[in-house]
């Protein structure tokens, strides 16, 4: 989620284990029924309950049990089964710019298996330390199971069992909690958090890729276009995927038919040599697919990515060594924000500093998995939104087909969503499933030009 303080008039500035391999594993405690004698149905990030359904479900744990998968970057990843009456599934996912104070992501670090990212341990820890504490819970205390792995763990970073252990066992308990209560993830999300309206969040497309997503020459991570000027969530994905298509004309006449290929979230990559091009190439797709003034500019710049030793930061740090021609003060950096926002409609930028430089920051940057439960996530929205601040849910580079941020977003009324651009299946999980609730809810309120407070 980027957070930022709503009273700005401009744009907002958001912010060694053991081997896998010979890993031992005991019998599991807390492994699912045999196929024959499984009844219960499978409650994905695919499916969304009826908001008509009676609530007539078991609400307590009957096992919980976790695998490696593999994620959109090709990476292992933790699913989790957890099982009431019916198995509700999730999986977590992996950022590729990740920063010093994320709760920890446990990885194996055998670098015969996956290079050293397996997600073993991280399973042996839920299925073999989480599980079995978990078993006759009751999925309606979000909070309550959340505390408990919490203290289980006892790190303040989730480096103990892995924060991808921790949120995995969480985002399927708050799935089951909707299901015993019988009413669809985002409604329950909306009941735990005290939410008063449901909203539909705007969009942030990331459709031109640079910094550590991306082999370019762009420092800044991510060019973003927000379709404020829309009136409805699926109307904004219909301009969004309009432009998205328009610029792929673009960058194939200027860069050639290469630049057109997609990097970790769908956006394009092209051989742009300076941020400023990236935004030229934003403005005239926007303006040949006929949104000028209804689609707005964001950006997220990672700038801890190109933080230099003498804390100045390195726009050219992907040529190394070079001559410092491109190094800029924080100031300098700042004058150069002003002068984007000065010649572009740009709305939000993310990230603009180093996570520690203070000095030059007005707000932060988070996911869900950066903090590492439910409980916790829900909570940080919840101060933003006390003290004044705008919230954006958001997605990793390393993604899944699970869509639970689409669900989180329309329950805390967060009024933006980022989640990659309209292109790979991973991204589009979260798109369509916030189609479907906007289909399901009817007269809901499109966030469009009040996201930073809807």
């Amino acid at each position: 989620m980027a957070l930022a303080p709503t009273s700005l008039s401009k744009p907002f500035f958001s912010t060694n284990p053991t081997s896998s391999r010979s890993l031992p594993l005991p019998p599991l405690s807390t492994s699912l029924p045999s196929r024959k004698s499984r009844p219960f149905i499978v409650r994905s990030s695919i499916a969304v309950a009826s908001s008509t359904t009676t609530s007539t479900k078991a609400s307590t744990v009957k096992s919980v049990k976790a695998r490696q998968i593999i994620d959109s970057r090709g990476n292992p990843t933790v699913e989790v089964d957890l099982v009431t009456d019916d198995l509700y599934r999730s999986a977590v996912p992996s950022g590729a710019s990740t920063g010093i104070y994320e709760a920890l992501e446990l990885r194996d670090g055998d670098k015969s298996v996956y290079g050293g990212k397996g997600v073993l341990n991280a399973v042996n820890n839920i299925n073999h330390v989480l599980g079995p504490k978990l078993i006759g819970l009751d999925v309606r205390s979000q909070a309550d199971f959340d505390a408990i792995m919490l203290e289980i763990d006892g790190t303040p970073n989730k480096s103990k069992l892995g924060a991808n252990a921790i949120l995995g066992v969480s985002l399927s308990v708050c799935r089951a909690g909707a299901g015993a209560k019988g009413i669809p993830l985002y409604k329950h999300i909306q009941e735990i958090s005290r939410t008063k309206e449901l909203v539909m969040p705007v969009p942030a497309f990331n459709v031109i890729n640079g910094g550590s997503h991306a082999g370019n020459n762009l420092a800044m991570q991510e060019f973003m276009i927000l379709p404020v000027g829309a009136s409805s969530f699926a109307q904004a994905l219909c301009m969004g995927s309009e432009v998205y298509h328009t610029l792929k004309g673009i960058i194939k006449a200027k860069y050639g038919q290469d630049a057109c290929n997609v990097g970790d979230e769908g956006g394009f990559a092209p051989n742009v040599q300076d941020n400023r091009e990236g935004l030229v190439l934003l403005i005239d797709a926007i303006e040949k697919a006929g949104y000028t003034g209804k689609i707005k500019i964001g950006m997220d710049v990672a700038a801890s990515e190109f933080l230099t030793k003498d804390a100045k930061y390195d726009l050219n740090f992907k040529k190394q060594p070079n001559d410092g021609a491109h190094v800029l003060s924080a100031q300098s950096l700042c004058d150069l924000y002003k002068e984007f926002i000065k010649d572009f409609p740009i709305v939000s930028i993310e990230d603009p500093f180093d996570q520690d430089d203070w000095s030059s920051w007005t707000s932060l940057q988070s996911s869900v998995n950066q903090i590492g439960t439910v409980t916790e996530s829900i909570q940080a929205a919840l101060d933003s939104k006390a003290a004044g601040w705008g919230v954006m849910v958001s997605h990793r580079s390393g993604e899944t087909e699970d869509n639970f941020i689409a669900d989180l977003s329309v329950g805390l009324a967060s009024g933006q969503i980022k989640t990659g651009a309209p292109c790979r299946s991973e991204r589009l999980s979260k798109y369509n499933q916030l189609l479907r609730i906007e289909e399901e809810l009817g007269d809901v309120r499109y966030a469009g030009e009040a996201f930073r407070s809807p």
